[in-house]
């Protein structure tokens, strides 16, 4: 039995056998062949064997995931099937007596990089076809496996160097338990996503991917952060029971799904969740969400091949605030860029995209596409709640431009006869230490704030959140944090408006009460955290935290902070 230690991504216990989501190796060796139609005899069959895998595929998405999914592989059968690329292919073979691995490559490449040079749109994105394309193939002629988390069918648990948030949205719940990663922290997109699944993660173990092979039985521990490969029969039982336990505890938890969140001294604050698609509603009714407080839209752009039109959207949002039934949901727009990419979009590399163009940066030059959204939003606003949200704001002017292109549609919508709401509330995320010094000018024209620590904290810390050799750094509890918190929600309640946060550290139990004491209006977290904190937030009081916040305040260090929590809490 081998041990790994990691990081508690997401809460809960899962026991499977392994799928390693790791790519395969595909390298070869050019060579001379003799037999120039056994190797086109070759290549054809790994043609036969692909299209095989694809329609079945292609069916299965369209069983699943929809119709838009499966045009994907429509149009790779259409690329694999297509004499155009394979008669070349077999002509070299013929003429070059090369093996087929080489000649598929060296085809694929010259139409790759012919199609990206275009300037027709469409056709650079069939470069992209064909290299998916080339490489089914080429795993076929070198008799290797390609990884597809959206085809898996029995329960298993996840092992991957990373995943990613386009890989995350297509993991199926029915059949993903858990997952275990070499990289990453309890704030990389892949243990958030983790979170609003529901399901047990742990990351940062470094080595998983070594120690882990398909068909391993592992347990993973997202309590504690371990993972457990081929565990002996004895520690499966001990973390049958554990998981029974902990089973229990949120069954206590869950009696509190109808009761407001208020402290001991009845303060009420909101407890709202954090959500991806419309699929995640659910596990924040079944939680106890009195709100959505963070709608990431970003997901209803990954996993495909084109952007949304304005009617996806629509129906997505729409299906979000009817889902809600008037209790209030924040959009956040368009948050791409960073580690979210969309690669139909083409966007240049960037040294470092977690400071470059992306987000609200993104949208004000692309308008296109920021237009299409806030129509989409505004239509959909009439149905309830809505409350809209820029990302990565770091001046007035910024925000002062995407409320005029907000206000502008809005205003095309009803000339046109189109019923908008007229109470939709404007916020901002902060999460750029430049917004929260100017929170005081900012709260002069925002309806609200909503605090996104995850990026608050690497840019104030300037640590990078997905680099383990700086993690120590990440620190939510750092006096500097807290007092960048205090002045936001400070400036906010000083115009009459409110603030929230929708960063992780709102559902951490440490930093709870000092959220609490700072007067923090509204905690959004992942739907699974809700309960829990509603629980601890009825055992605290509003005027003891207040005095406890007062005092860390005034704290050098994090471990000092996180001494007086624990000596005023547990």
């Amino acid at each position: 039995m081998t041990f790994l230690q990691g990081i508690a991504a997401s809460n809960g216990i899962a026991i499977a056998k392994a799928y390693r989501l790791v790519e395969p190796n595909l390298s070869f060796e050019k060579q001379t062949i003799e037999d120039a139609d056994s190797e086109v005899s070759r290549f054809k069959e790994a043609i036969d064997k692909s299209k095989a895998e694809l329609e079945a595929i292609r069916d299965r998405a369209q069983v699943e995931l929809g119709a838009d999914k499966a045009a994907i592989f429509e149009a790779h059968l259409l690329v694999l099937t297509d004499p155009e690329l394979n008669g070349p292919i077999e002509d070299k073979i013929k003429s070059e007596k090369v093996n087929a691995e080489a000649a598929l490559k060296d085809t694929a490449d010259m139409f790759v990089m012919m199609f990206e040079q275009m300037d027709n749109e469409y056709m650079k994105e069939r470069a992209a076809d064909i290299r998916d394309v080339t490489k089914r193939v080429l795993s076929h002629l070198l008799g290797v496996q390609l990884v597809n988390p959206s085809m898996i069918a029995e329960e298993v648990i996840i092992v991957a160097e990373d995943l990613t948030p386009s890989d995350t949205a297509q993991l199926n719940r029915q059949y993903v338990l858990g997952f275990t990663t070499d990289i990453g922290g309890r704030t990389s997109h892949s243990a958030i996503m983790a979170r609003s699944m529901e399901i047990p993660a742990v990351v940062g173990t470094k080595s998983a991917t070594e120690d882990i092979n398909n068909g391993d039985l592992v347990i993973v521990d997202g309590l504690k952060g371990e993972v457990h490969i081929n565990p002996t029969p004895e520690l499966v039982e001990e973390y049958r029971n554990i998981h029974q336990q902990y089973e229990a505890q949120k069954t206590e938890w869950a009696k509190l799904v109808n009761e407001k969140t208020v402290s001991a001294d009845e303060h009420h604050v909101e407890l709202a969740a954090n959500i991806g698609t419309p699929n995640d509603l659910k596990g924040v009714i079944e939680n106890g969400g009195e709100g959505v407080g963070l709608y990431r839209t970003e997901f209803l752009y990954m996993g495909r091949d084109q952007l949304p039109t304005e009617e996806e959207q629509f129906e997505s949002y729409k299906a979000v605030l009817e889902g809600m039934k008037g209790k209030p949901v924040v959009v956040r727009t368009l948050d791409i860029g960073g580690d979210k990419e969309l690669p139909y979009l083409q966007l240049p590399k960037e040294l470092n995209p977690f400071l470059g163009f992306r987000a609200i940066r993104l949208c004000l030059e692309e308008q296109d596409i920021f237009r299409t959204q806030l129509r989409a939003l505004l239509r959909a606003s009439s149905y309830g709640n809505l409350k809209v949200m820029f990302p990565m704001i770091a001046t007035l002017d910024e925000f002062r431009e995407a409320k005029a292109i907000l206000e502008d549609e809005k205003q095309k919508l009803i000339s046109a006869g189109q019923k908008v709401s007229d109470s939709i509330e404007l916020g901002i995320m902060v999460e750029i230490p430049s917004t929260a010094v100017l929170a005081d000018q900012f709260a002069k024209e925002v309806d609200f704030f909503s605090i996104g620590t995850n990026d608050l904290i690497q840019y104030t810390m300037a640590a990078d959140r997905m680099n383990q050799r700086v993690s120590y750094l990440y620190q939510p509890y750092s006096p500097s944090i807290l007092r960048l918190v205090k002045m936001v929600i400070d400036a906010a309640h000083a115009e009459g408006k409110w603030a929230g946060m929708c960063g992780e550290m709102a559902g951490d139990e440490t930093a709870i009460p000092l959220l609490l004491g700072l007067g923090l209006d509204e905690f959004s977290m992942s739907a699974t955290s809700i309960l829990k904190a509603r629980s601890q937030i009825k055992k605290l009081s509003k005027a003891e935290m207040e005095k406890l916040a007062t005092e860390v305040l005034n704290m050098q260090t994090t471990s000092q902070v996180i001494e007086a929590v624990n000596a005023v809490t547990k």
